[in-house]
């Protein structure tokens, strides 16, 4: 799943890659997403991106000259957990783009794609930044060190593994960077946060230091809400587009290697309260679930998985849709059912629900003769595309 790392990288992939390219015409939606339409036309427009913590606001912007004359339009995109931008030549769009913006002519004719197999990805016009996110870990850190500890009487802080994912104060946190980070502190997941984050508000550098001395003193012993800011900025100095298998193998090599806890040989896991799984080593803490069964990976599992398998961790579906429907909706042959984006910014406001695991009714046995099936033809549904997909 995207986190505030992939956010930035892919911001400053959109403003490398478009710096020297005019868009022009109309805005482009896959009749599949559930997404708004994009009301824009411009005869030459050029596109810049910013992002903050989980999101990334994309701009549009009418050159000197440009007909129809209009204001710049923005749009805040949240990546959900497989979105992506791309820029490919117009005649080869990827599968799953489903907002297109063209390059004008003269010279070759480019899209730059919003790509989201999974569809959880969001949009919205105005380019606000989703009311109640905290500062940024990343861009913001004074203003998000000071936002938490103001708030540590917020019921949100406990355990500290759940606190983490809560986008109101730890804006850009995901999942494998909560594992890292509190790995690299040996705290365990289900601690206390207050019992983590309360000595902080005493901590003061001696004023008798001079400022290279505090500097290192910080680097060499930083505290939680420095690691929240600092391992994000290791995954950005990775470079690439991020981690996943759509990043490339180069760039996932090297996401991969520089993990030292998450989906790793030898670390264990637990189920939090919301269903995410969160990694770690030794005691789990004195919150963890009760009857929660610790599992430990081990070297096969991880030569058994894919890519995709190691960086994710999608529930199981409750029922999946037929080969024959799969392909007529251009679906990937493994996906889970996909729900709304929740509004609530308690939990990785990306993540989708565990859904509730049912039990099979096996059909009673026939005596003696062998019945014959009816076999229906697999009828699309008239149902639009993509309704039970976010």
């Amino acid at each position: 799943m995207p986190e505030g790392p992939e956010l930035h990288l892919a911001s400053h992939f959109v403003n490398e890659a478009c710096r020297e390219l005019v868009f022009g015409g109309c805005v482009e939606k896959s009749p599949v997403s559930r997404n708004p339409e994009v009301p824009f036309e411009s005869s030459a427009y050029s596109i810049s991106a910013l992002a903050r913590g989980k999101e990334l606001r994309l701009t549009l912007s009418p050159l000197p000259g440009a007909q129809p004359q209009q204001e710049p339009l923005a749009l805040v995109f949240r990546f959900g957990m497989t979105g992506s931008f791309q820029l490919v030549p117009s005649d080869a769009l990827p599968p799953h783009a489903h907002l297109r913006f063209y390059t004008a002519p003269p010279g070759p004719r480019l899209a730059l794609c919003f790509v989201d197999i999974r569809r959880f990805g969001r949009w919205d016009l105005g380019g606000e930044w989703q009311p109640g996110r905290g500062p940024c870990v990343l861009l913001e850190y004074e203003q998000f060190r000071e936002n938490v500890l103001r708030n540590l009487a917020d019921k949100a802080f406990d355990p500290i593994c759940e606190a983490l994912l809560d986008q109101r104060f730890f804006n850009g946190i995901g999942n494998y960077l909560r594992a890292e980070i509190l790995y690299r502190l040996r705290i365990p997941p289900f601690e206390k946060a207050r019992t983590v984050l309360e000595a902080l508000q005493q901590r003061r550098p001696s004023p008798e230091l001079t400022l290279s001395q505090k500097i290192r003193a910080k680097l060499q012993n930083p505290d939680l809400l420095e690691l929240c800011h600092s391992v994000p900025k290791e995954v950005v100095q990775l470079g690439g587009k991020g981690y996943g298998s759509e990043s490339g193998e180069e760039d996932f090599a090297a996401f991969r290697a520089w993990l030292q806890c998450y989906s790793t040989p030898g670390m264990s896991s637990l189920r939090d309260r919301h269903g995410r799984t969160i990694w770690f080593q030794g005691d789990p803490g004195p919150l963890a679930p009760k009857g929660g069964k610790s599992r430990k990976k081990k070297k096969s599992q991880e030569a058994q998985q894919g890519p995709e398998d190691r960086v994710e961790d999608p529930p199981s579906p409750n029922k999946a849709p037929s080969r024959t429907r799969r392909a007529q909706r251009g679906l990937p042959k493994q996906t889970t059912a996909q729900v709304p984006e929740g509004t609530s910014l308690q939990q990785d406001p990306e993540a989708p629900p565990v859904p509730d695991k049912g039990k099979r009714r096996r059909r009673p046995a026939t005596s003696g003769r062998h019945r014959t099936r009816k076999i229906k033809a697999d009828i699309p549904s008239l149902e639009p595309e993509g309704t039970s997909a976010s």
